[in-house]
């Protein structure tokens, strides 16, 4: 497959969350969020970009992505069109490659062409990325409170809904009791892991390890995104599966942390990774060497959704990801609601990511639009 493109649109669109989204590095009310429109002689595909308002989770964020976007990125796509007409998509990673960082820049645009070229060929992104299962077990992603019973219901309610699994977020002074009174709540059937973005240290290992009791399926990324041999040092003091997220950048950080014992689990996020190609390596290597996979999620509108279940389909993401409903994060969201039916969300199965922006609400909630000829 190839693609020859014309120009890309940078779209910023402002989404109101249903109920504030609460971390160890902060509070959401509300999305910035970076849309892009790859348009080709064939078509048009989208992107969409997962870097937050401010640096908080990662480096990134959204003014910077628009930025190295619109002085870079793109400007080297234009300066390749051989690459391109020859390799389309899986070229884009290649040609952005001397620019450091900016993997959720360069993820978004890589998703735009590649949707692009997929949509022209009929075929479907979950095709494309070798997934093997129709629908995805749904995962739900639950932030800290002010009160353990405010807590409860939340859970309660997603429960009541559906979801197979449970992931609490967690911080120094909300951890082990929250936890505890999950369990004792809903019990030891349900499927229940933890999150604590970056929020301790290794001297933390010995309250970590109260953890221990609970039966969770992971601990998610408790140290530092640096502390690699941190990880690997609290592996061996704790027995709840060390999982990282923020550490894990590209495949040869995936390989270097599985060589040294810093984790037995790993949540692949498409954007922090650099986009769904390298996402998939990093699927391989685990799987390679024996470890399970599962797909994180960055509150993404329907786009993204669509894009991570068919990643979340493939053979090693044998864990439930953080791949709910639309109306999780968002009451309207700028794609037909993608929804969740006795645990599970249908993989879409359509041309490129399978679902596509309604042009009025996208209209509606668009602040600003930028226009780059290539």
């Amino acid at each position: 497959m190839n693609v020859k493109l014309e120009g890309v649109e940078l779209r910023r669109v402002a989404m109101p969350l249903v109920s504030p989204f609460r971390t160890s590095f902060g509070t959401q009310t509300a999305r910035d969020i970076l849309i892009l429109r790859a348009v080709t002689s064939d078509g048009e595909g989208w992107g969409e970009c997962v870097a937050m308002s401010d640096p908080l989770y990662s480096s990134e964020y959204v003014d910077a992505t628009a930025d190295v976007l619109r002085r870079f990125l793109i400007p080297a796509l234009s300066e390749a069109p051989e690459e391109l007409l020859q390799h389309g998509a899986h070229a884009v990673g290649s040609v952005l490659h001397r620019f450091k960082g900016h993997r959720m820049a360069k993820a978004a645009l890589e998703m735009a062409v590649l949707d692009a070229e997929l949509r022209a060929a009929g075929r479907s992104w979950a095709r494309e990325l070798g997934a093997v299962h129709s629908r995805v077990p749904s995962g739900v992603s639950v932030g800290i409170f002010d009160s353990i019973p405010k807590l409860l219901d939340v859970v309660g309610g997603y429960l009541d809904a559906g979801y197979v699994r449970i992931k609490l977020k967690i911080e120094p002074g909300w951890d082990v009791e929250p936890v505890r009174a999950v369990r004792e709540r809903f019990g030891d059937e349900i499927l229940l892991q933890v999150d604590a973005n970056t929020a301790y240290t290794l001297r933390d290992a010995r309250h970590l390890a109260k953890l221990d009791d609970f039966d969770l399926l992971l601990i998610e990324q408790p140290l530092e995104e640096e502390d690699v041999l941190g990880h690997a040092e609290l592996a061996r003091l704790i027995r709840t599966p060390v999982c990282l997220d923020e550490s894990i950048v590209s495949a040869q950080t995936a390989a270097a942390a599985i060589s040294l014992g810093a984790c037995s689990i790993i949540n692949i996020k498409p954007g922090r990774v650099g986009g769904y190609l390298e996402a998939v390596r990093i699927h391989d290597l685990a799987a390679a060497h024996g470890l399970a996979v599962w797909c994180g999620g960055m509150v993404e509108t329907g786009l993204g959704r669509a894009a991570n279940a068919a990643l979340g389909a493939l053979p090693g993401f044998t864990l439930p990801g953080d791949i709910s409903a639309s109306d999780r994060f968002y009451r309207t969201d700028i794609t037909a609601p993608l929804t969740i039916s006795d645990g599970y969300m249908d993989v879409p199965n359509g041309p490129g990511l399978g679902v596509t922006p309604i042009p009025e609400i996208l209209d509606a909630v668009t602040t600003a639009t930028e226009w780059i000829t290539l």
